[in-house]
């Protein structure tokens, strides 16, 4: 149960309140990816862009090895505030904030919207471009407050590719070293549900795992009128359509929430032709963590026998997506301090765990760390504009709210985190 007294209320102040001007200048980079929406391990023009505004900064991001998404560190160079060590390793430990930079293969269904997507096909329906900008905005607060001597602790930005694609473009960071001095980590996540000024947050998980899953079926096919003499392939494939997660179900423990949903199912070509092949692509998601690391072997177990008993032969490809994202309790109590130093006690709300998966969880299997539900839903609006739809889009006030919220997190607490 996340706390909710006065105790965690700062005495003065925090420094680091978005100005207007600044604002106004994150809505137009915001509305410009928006515009421009780039898929994983495409977005070239976005990384570019959030490059060339970081180094107007006066800041040294450095691209991933894969030419897209970046890594930049402030409060390590030289000069004021160093935090470099005499070893070349940062002196303190680092607090990390991550974001995500790619876009969805939908179109852009909006209608009288200045800034609607211009490529036909693709939309940032997902608020990464909302991410983006957030952890852009505190960069340049943060690289401010560095300069001023008012940022205690080093901090890293992680702009992420390939959000969208499992794996997840996380394992591409992570690989270059996105997490090599880092104490702990932070993200965000747009919430349609959630009013913007408030954040959604909870301890534990708050994603849950999600694998991709194809199989095919064979059989030596036949006509219709002597399904007794073959394999009536189409029958196997509906038993394990519907069998399967049934069998499943009986397997784990039901408190995991491990369950398989199929969204493709295709076969045969003629109503009277019994047919030699079968396809079908689904996903696995879990709610626990240990159940979702046993989840394949017990898949496929169940799928061989479902696919045996209806004499079928069966060939299963099991894709691991990501892991739920856990919130470790410190970092989610950072992240509702902060909140609550900037807009209060009643903005922090709790939230539930989502089917959906995240791969911000792969970074977790490294380093403490915590996401919050943004709050991107107009105030008073009733229509929820949900992820991962065409129409979707957010309330630009909610910019402000993130960089806020993460700069408090900085600023708050020991430098040792």
């Amino acid at each position: 149960m996340l706390r909710e007294t006065e105790a965690d209320l700062p005495g003065d102040v925090l420094p680091g309140a978005l100005s207007a001007s600044l604002h106004a200048e994150l809505v137009e980079f915001r509305r410009d990816l928006h515009m421009h929406p780039e898929l994983g391990n495409q977005e070239f023009r976005t990384t570019a862009a959030i490059k060339e505004r970081l180094e107007q900064a006066g800041l040294t991001p450095r691209v991933l090895s894969t030419g897209t998404g970046l890594i930049c560190d402030i409060g390590l160079t030289e000069g004021h505030g160093s935090r470099i060590a005499d070893d070349g390793r940062p002196a303190a430990p680092l607090l990390a904030l991550r974001a995500d930079i790619d876009a969805l293969p939908i179109p852009d269904t909006k209608t009288d919207c200045v800034y609607r997507s211009t490529v036909p096909g693709r939309a940032h329906a997902c608020g990464h471009d909302v991410h983006t900008t957030v952890v852009l905005g505190t960069g340049l607060v943060l690289a401010d407050l560095h300069a001023k001597g008012l940022l205690s602790r080093p901090v890293r930005l992680i702009f992420q590719p390939a959000e969208e694609q499992l794996p997840g473009g996380a394992l591409t960071a992570i690989a270059d070293g996105a997490l090599e001095g880092v104490a702990r980590i932070l993200a965000l996540h747009c919430d349609p549900k959630v009013e913007t000024g408030r954040i959604g947050l909870r301890h534990g998980p708050i994603t849950s795992a999600c694998d991709k899953l194809d199989v095919t079926l064979d059989g030596p096919g036949g006509h219709t009128a002597r399904p007794h003499l073959t394999t009536d392939l189409v029958t196997a494939a509906a038993r394990v359509v519907t069998d399967v997660p049934a069998v499943i179900s009986r397997r784990v423990d039901t408190r995991s929430g491990l369950a398989l949903t199929w969204g493709r199912i295709e076969s045969g070509h003629a109503p009277n032709v019994i047919p030699q092949h079968a396809e079908l692509s689904g996903t696995v998601r879990c709610l626990d963590l240990d159940a979702w690391r046993d989840a394949p072997d017990i898949v496929h177990a169940a799928i061989d026998e479902v696919a045996t008993l209806h004499g079928a032969k069966s060939e299963i490809t099991y894709v691991r997506g990501v892991p739920p994202v856990v919130n470790d309790r410190e970092s989610a109590e950072l992240l509702r301090r902060a909140m609550v130093a900037r807009r209060g006690l009643d903005s922090v709300e709790s939230t539930e765990q989502s089917l959906g998966g995240e791969d911000f969880s792969w970074y977790l299997e490294h380093v403490p760390g915590a996401m919050a539900r943004l709050g991107v839903r107009r105030p008073g609006e009733r229509t929820v504009r949900d992820l991962h739809q065409g129409d979707f889009d957010a309330d630009e006030n909610a910019i402000t709210v993130g960089v806020e919220l993460f700069t408090a997190a900085a600023l708050m607490g020991t430098p040792e985190l």
